[in-house]
């Protein structure tokens, strides 16, 4: 029945009015009855009522002669809409201006206010009833002689059938309201439910084109809060989705170039061993050498490429142990001080012998370091220098890498350690896959530690790794690892 928002907003907006209506319209025509119509017309008996007495003041044979009393009273009946009754101080009635009372003149009135009108008080009595022949507003005015003597009562009354038209004026214009209510509710309900259903068509279209893979829109955020969540989220994960494209596409370019590299250097070495080259012993060691080189660096590549994985995947766990740094930081640096040699570079090393034992995965952060080290190395040209150095720091270790490379400008140092980013053409970070210092610096974050950046262009880098001191480092000397 009400599958739609539409219907259930018109619904909403409907119920109050279909539930609480009925009973609002029940009270206000209980209030309005009561509180403002009767009194009014008590009010107004009181006031025509004041005026027959002091016109039937100066008529003395109207209180003791019945026909002079009824042709008074039936020469003022036209213009009333009250019943007008006459009554001499004894209590009888004498006229009254309705025919259903003719059996009853001559006959003493009962009525249980009619004492203290002959004693000379004005009486109002107000009864709200359903009974059509009840009197609903009800006044008795003692006619008064020039020395205070009560000559007789002038009572006026409204039966509930004198004013039931204008109670039904009032019925119907409450309904009639209650009614309008009721239908500006759909209407506002109907306008309201059209407008969130066509944002919430939009927001199921947009979501439905990026389940399906077609073209990716921004969507305008909705004055409504909740909608304008829904949008600002819907826009985050469409500049999410681009942003994880364009690193797709560029992992993808970069593997292929990466890849392509040692690749076409091993065919080429392996088309000269087939052609005869291995016949010359120092060729063949030479191509030989070259191919380790290549499948070195296609390992490295595929650790990269698997701890890049590890990193989206969140699967990054340490198997830390006991590790005496001044024994491991050599045996970790020395393959790179080799290739620092190879190149013609300067190797600069500070290792002091009382750095602390730390809990640490040395592999995990023997890879860090080496990626660090490897750009050094790389993007140094020959002829320049590499320092490693180690210290302690207030309660921290640090591991520092420099190099007299050609910097690394300051637009991207908060860059360089995103995932798949390269630097400026020109500058430093022109080529590879842009993964290395992403994953150190993951590494050392997953030691509890920080990577630091000090570099300019034409200054050459240095990064600072810097790990908090274990425990083990206030009681334990260097041991073996």
């Amino acid at each position: 029945m009400f599958r739609t928002l539409s219907r259930r907003l018109m619904f909403s907006h409907t119920l109050p009015w279909l539930v609480a209506g009925p009973l609002l319209s029940l009270l206000l025509v209980n209030v309005v009855e009561t509180r403002v119509l009767i009194p009014e017309l008590s009010s107004e008996l009181r006031s025509e009522a004041a005026l027959i007495a002091s016109q039937a003041r100066d008529l003395a044979g109207l209180w003791s002669d019945p026909r002079q009393a009824q042709a008074f009273v039936e020469r003022l009946d036209q213009p009333l809409e009250a019943r007008l009754m006459l009554v001499d101080p004894e209590g009888i009635l004498l006229a009254s201006s309705s025919a259903a009372d003719r059996d009853l003149i001559g006959q003493p009135l009962e009525h249980s206010e009619l004492e203290r009108a002959l004693a000379g008080d004005i009486v109002v009595r107000e009864d709200y009833s359903r009974v059509l022949r009840a009197e609903v507003a009800d006044v008795l005015t003692p006619v008064l002689a020039s020395d205070g003597k009560v000559l007789g009562v002038v009572r006026l009354s409204h039966p509930l059938t004198n004013v039931f038209g204008r109670f039904v004026r009032v019925r119907t214009l409450i309904a009639g309201l209650v009614g309008l209510g009721s239908l500006a509710g759909m209407v506002v309900g109907w306008l309201l439910a059209a407008n969130l259903q066509r944002s919430l068509r939009g927001l199921t279209h947009a979501v439905r084109q990026l389940a399906s893979g077609q073209p990716w829109h921004p969507l305008p955020e909705p004055q409504l809060e909740e909608l304008a969540v829904l949008a600002h989220a819907h826009n985050a994960l469409v500049e999410r989705l681009r942003a994880l494209e364009a690193a797709r596409r560029q992992l993808l370019a970069n593997l292929v170039h990466e890849l392509g590299r040692p690749l076409g250097a091993l065919r080429s070495a392996a088309q000269a061993l087939l052609g005869g080259a291995d016949s010359d012993p120092e060729l063949r060691r030479e191509l030989l050498a070259g191919m380790g080189d290549e499948i070195d660096r296609l390992r490295r590549l595929l650790d990269d490429l698997a701890q890049l994985h590890d990193r989206v995947a969140g699967a990054l766990e340490l198997a830390r142990n006991v590790v005496s740094l001044p024994e491991w930081l050599p045996r970790v640096l020395a393959p790179w001080q080799a290739a620092a040699d190879r190149k013609g570079l300067y190797w600069e090393s500070s290792l002091p012998d009382d750095l602390p034992t730390l809990r640490l995965d040395a592999d995990r952060l023997g890879q860090a370091l080496g990626n660090l080290v490897s750009n050094a190395c790389k993007f140094t040209p020959a002829g320049g220098t590499v320092a490693v150095g180690a210290g302690v720091a207030g309660s921290e270790v640090w591991i520092r890498v420099g190099d007299t490379g050609p910097g690394i400008a300051p637009q991207d140092h908060e860059h360089i350690f995103e995932p798949l980013y390269r630097g400026q053409t020109g500058r430093r970070f022109p080529q590879g896959m842009g993964l290395g210092l992403t994953i150190a610096r993951d590494l050392i974050q997953a030691h509890g530690g920080r990577l630091t950046l000090d570099s300019a262009p034409g200054l050459g880098s240095q990064f600072t790794v810097w790990l908090p001191l274990s425990p083990l480092a206030a009681f334990q000397t260097p041991g073996p690892q």
